[in-house]
């Protein structure tokens, strides 16, 4: 899961991801998140990130951190949140490499709700929980039609 700073959406997903897969009995994924930036890096998610994980009886442990390109051949699928992650992801990977570059919302989402969008300038937690709950329909699609055949 890959956002600009690691802070706010990709710290959410992960956690949706690793409930989702849970309540799902999928063992055996690995499931991390990183920055595009180093901005952030040694961090926490934002408060309003976790404030939102944790009104949903989930946490967050995550440090932030930024992508390397060992991330590329070390895990199956990378996850943007928006078209600049992934444009900065298609720009950063290495030839050959075996991750599969996936923009979440591409999964369950409608076409005109697909990116899922920085909530870090917005005021307030509104926009982490239309992220949370965006990452919730994308991450159980996604394992749906993935990893659960």
């Amino acid at each position: 899961m890959i956002c600009l700073g690691n802070i706010c959406r990709s710290p959410i997903a992960e956690v949706v991801m690793v409930d989702v897969l849970a309540k799902s009995k999928v063992d055996g994924v690995v499931v991390d998140s990183a920055a595009l930036g180093s901005w952030h890096v040694g961090n926490r998610a934002d408060p309003r990130a976790l404030s939102t994980l944790q009104q949903h009886g989930l946490k967050s442990t995550h440090i932030v951190r930024q992508i390397t390109k060992q991330d590329f051949n070390e895990f199956d699928y990378i996850f943007g949140m928006d078209e600049e992650n992934m444009s900065e992801l298609r720009r950063l990977a290495p030839k050959g490499s075996k991750a599969e570059l996936l923009m979440l919302g591409d999964f369950g989402l409608s076409k005109e709700n697909r990116i899922i969008e920085d909530p870090y300038y917005q005021r307030g937690a509104e926009g982490f929980e239309t992220a949370y709950q965006q990452c919730v329909v994308a991450c159980t699609a996604f394992a749906k039609q993935r990893l659960l055949k």
